[in-house]
């Protein structure tokens, strides 16, 4: 939050990391030289990432998408037919999906 204070009244989740930031700007940068700055980047990209996000949805669209890929090309086996599935698991249902089966496998 803008405040500084998490939603239970504490500090927010990303206070160590602005903590870390703010203490690296002010041991490398002085009122007239500010160029010490730029020893602060990895810190600065650690207190955006906690804000953000942005790296660690980046890795995530990775996986899924090494996954669907994986799932493309090894199809699952003993998979159940589309047909069979019928009900979606409703209770006392079993007489209607009997029906559905028999009445397909009588049209074939």
């Amino acid at each position: 939050m803008a405040s500084g204070y998490g939603l239970a009244g504490g500090p927010s989740r990303c206070f160590p990391f602005w903590q870390d930031l703010l203490a690296c700007y002010v041991v490398n940068t002085t009122a007239d030289d500010v160029s010490g700055g730029k020893k602060c980047v990895p810190v600065m990209e650690d207190y955006y990432e906690c804000l953000h996000h942005k790296k660690e949805a980046t890795r995530i669209r990775a996986l899924q998408h090494a996954y669907r890929r994986a799932l493309a090309a090894h199809p699952r086996e003993n998979m159940p037919p589309p047909g069979t599935i019928r009900n979606l698991g409703l209770l006392g249902k079993e007489e209607d999906t009997r029906a559905v089966l028999e009445s397909e496998a009588g049209g074939k």
